[in-house]
């Protein structure tokens, strides 16, 4: 006897070629449809739905339906059976920097699609590095994931990023005149959005700001040291890292921003790089141990309209190093040679004992995140990928376990790599759910991430810009 799922694919076939005999042309050519059948799809929106057969041709979802019979008009489909599966929409890492190492720029693309990141938003680059890693990846048959790029950070008269203590992937903004000029320079030259650092003065940032909004570029942002999180939330898309929001969150907030002012104008400044670090180290403990419930609450009711990308990853890494984890190993074989001898060898910064390790801004970070979910603050999912230890693609899973692991639910976790990036740039009427007419961007997963979010990491296939892409 034939099963039930044999039964359901060939009553799917005839109906394939009844509908082709009559409805086939050259214009429509179905030949490359994905049907996926009897699949349980996941998004921020809709939940979980069960049973449900998704057409996707060419780079759109053209069917979501319950129907057993897709939408589509060949014979020649690839049919997918998702018994038992689970539907996502691709994922984004919302953090990223693509030159930042060139060990691995070449090996991203297929490293982040390998992980079900099929977009990604890269938040630092000088053009000239960026622009040729743009047009690879946005070619017309490259295997790439979607990428949207901010261009150099935009820093001040000092520039933390400028080649020497770190990699050159910020540019100066010493004065209005020069900061409004390259944010048209970098409208001109493709930028999707832009993106503001520490060092900026209140007028630069102000200029910066408002000449994005003329030219209808998104903005990203790290608090500028100069000015307060809950002063700068309110005029920019997203912020990053957590960054600068312990200080407005403490009881001593005016004080410590006015010994920061002192030193930030200082006429002794060594370097961008080692003023950052120094106002740091000097004030972020003190701050997180100064916070003070009453004035925090006012603090995150600012930033509602503000997406928060916490790279918790990143931030909390001494409470669950990605070496420790049981699928490392795995993960990084898939890099180069160097960077696992680099990446596997002991870490100067996270102690091998754990009781040896200083956990006080992982675990602010992890209660900040809680803080901001109770307050509505939406949350974005990024990595800072490749700095730190993070494994493009795979450290997004990382990021959505501490994400759950801060307090958000799984669906929550999802909604921050899929429907939030999509908002920050404003194409989520293209991007972030599984709906007719949205992008052919989706991860099929072989066990329920609402369960346990690690199983984001149990990728049957990827489907990105609608072409099944091989592991």
């Amino acid at each position: 006897m034939v099963d039930m799922n044999k039964r359901s694919l060939l009553v799917m076939l005839i109906a394939y070629a009844l509908l082709s005999s009559c409805t086939n042309t050259g214009s429509d050519n179905t030949d490359n449809d994905i049907v996926i059948t009897n699949v349980t799809i996941i998004d921020a929106k809709q939940g979980p739905v069960k049973n449900v057969t998704v057409v996707v041709r060419g780079d759109k979802i053209i069917s979501v339906s319950s129907d057993a019979t897709p939408e589509s008009t060949t014979t020649t489909a690839n049919i997918i059976d998702g018994t038992g599966k689970y539907l996502i929409p691709g994922l984004w890492d919302m953090h990223v920097h693509l030159t930042y190492d060139d060990r691995f720029t070449d090996l991203m693309p297929q490293s982040f699609l390998s992980w079900g990141v099929t977009s990604v938003r890269d938040t630092g680059g000088m053009m000239q590095d960026m622009l040729p890693v743009i047009a690879r990846m946005r070619a017309i048959d490259a295997v790439s994931p979607r990428v949207y790029f901010a261009g150099p950070l935009l820093d001040g008269q000092h520039v933390v990023y400028d080649g020497n203590a770190r990699p050159l992937i910020g540019t100066q903004n010493s004065d209005v005149e020069q900061a409004r000029e390259n944010v048209r320079r970098l409208k001109n030259s493709g930028a999707d959005f832009i993106k503001i650092y520490e060092l900026v003065n209140p007028e630069v940032f102000l200029a910066m700001v408002d000449e994005a909004d003329k030219l209808s570029m998104p903005i990203a942002s790290h608090v500028p040291l100069h000015l307060l999180a809950s002063t700068v939330g309110n005029q920019v898309g997203s912020m990053e890292h957590l960054r600068n929001i312990e200080l407005d969150c403490a009881s001593n907030a005016e004080a410590l921003l006015v010994t920061r002012q002192e030193k930030l104008t200082a006429a002794n400044i060594e370097s961008g790089h080692a003023l950052r670090s120094s106002l740091h180290q000097l004030q972020r403990l003190d701050a997180v141990a100064a916070l003070d419930e009453e004035r925090c609450a006012m603090v995150l009711a600012n930033l509602t309209q503000t997406i928060q990308v916490p790279t918790l990853r990143l931030n909390a890494i001494a409470l669950a190093p990605p070496y420790e984890q049981i699928d490392w190993n795995d993960a990084i074989s898939a890099m180069l040679p160097e960077v696992q001898k680099d990446w596997n060898k002991p870490n100067e910064f996270i102690p091998k004992e754990y009781a040896k390790r200083d956990l006080r801004f992982a675990q602010y970070s992890l209660s900040m995140v809680k803080r901001m979910l109770d307050a509505g603050v939406p949350i974005g999912a990024g990595t800072d990928t490749p700095i730190a230890l993070a494994i493009p693609g795979y450290s997004l899973h990382r990021e959505l376990e501490m994400l759950v692991r801060a307090g958000l639910t799984p669906l929550q976790a999802i909604e921050a790599a899929t429907v939030r990036p999509a908002q920050f740039l404003g194409i989520e009427d293209q991007m972030g759910t599984i709906e007719v007419g949205k992008r052919a961007d989706l991860v099929l997963l072989s066990q329920n991430p609402l369960d346990d979010i690690r199983n984001t990491r149990r990728i049957d296939r990827v489907i990105s810009k609608g072409k099944v892409i091989p592991r």
